[in-house]
């Protein structure tokens, strides 16, 4: 059934990597993007997409838009990597700034799919880990983001988008509990986590992006 806020919500998700894709082949910079975030959003989808492997595929859409996530996350990861011999300077800033521990991120998620999950296989394990992980994978850009006190536009634009793919989704529950009775309680919960610590740059992105008074973390 068509669902124009899911759709939303994948469009908003797609633009984000669009964003970080783009401006990083342009001006060949990563200032300000954390490696960590990309790496657990890669794990994030090689885990939740398995069933590619199954070939039991839903749909030409869902399909495309699996690998598009998988590939453009991937490359994500090698354009910063060409960073790091293209501008070593550049690249250790970066990494000096980028401390966030992510062990503290995937041991819990992975110990809670574990205990809150669909089914007890590895296809339904995998995916209640990426929606654990999905729901923190930003906060290692967070943190780096609390560290520096400033963002670029390339990072807050990303960012942006990427908190806005996740408050779509919500309408879109709402949505698919009217019309098909459907309620993925794992789902909403973990979307609503992710959902929740984005709000303070909603904010903030509002007062100091959108009406243009330039982005700056208050201290």
């Amino acid at each position: 059934m068509f669902n124009i806020f899911r759709i939303l919500g994948d469009l908003s998700h797609l633009a984000s990597i669009v964003i970080l894709l783009r401006t990083v082949q342009k001006t060949r910079q990563v200032d300000g993007i954390s490696l960590k975030t990309q790496l657990l959003y890669v794990l994030v989808f090689c885990t939740r997409y398995l069933d590619l492997l199954t070939f039991r595929w839903k749909s030409v859409y869902n399909t495309l838009m699996k690998m598009v996530f998988i590939g453009a996350s991937v490359r994500v990861i090698q354009l910063i990597q060409e960073c790091k011999t293209r501008n070593a300077v550049a690249y250790k800033d970066m990494m000096a700034r980028d401390t966030f521990q992510i062990k503290y991120l995937v041991g819990p998620c992975a110990i809670l799919a574990l205990v809150f999950n669909y089914k007890f296989t590895v296809l339904e394990l995998c995916w209640s880990f990426s929606l654990w992980l999905e729901s923190v994978a930003i906060l290692p850009q967070l943190f780096m983001l609390s560290r520096s006190g400033k963002a670029g536009t390339l990072t807050t634009h990303y960012i942006f988008a990427l908190g806005l793919y996740r408050a779509l989704y919500i309408p879109n529950w709402i949505w698919r509990y009217y019309t098909e009775g459907r309620l993925e309680k794992l789902s909403v919960f973990t979307g609503l986590l992710q959902t929740a610590l984005y709000s303070d740059f909603f904010y903030i992105y509002y007062k100091k992006v959108i009406k243009g008074a330039g982005f700056e973390l208050p201290h």
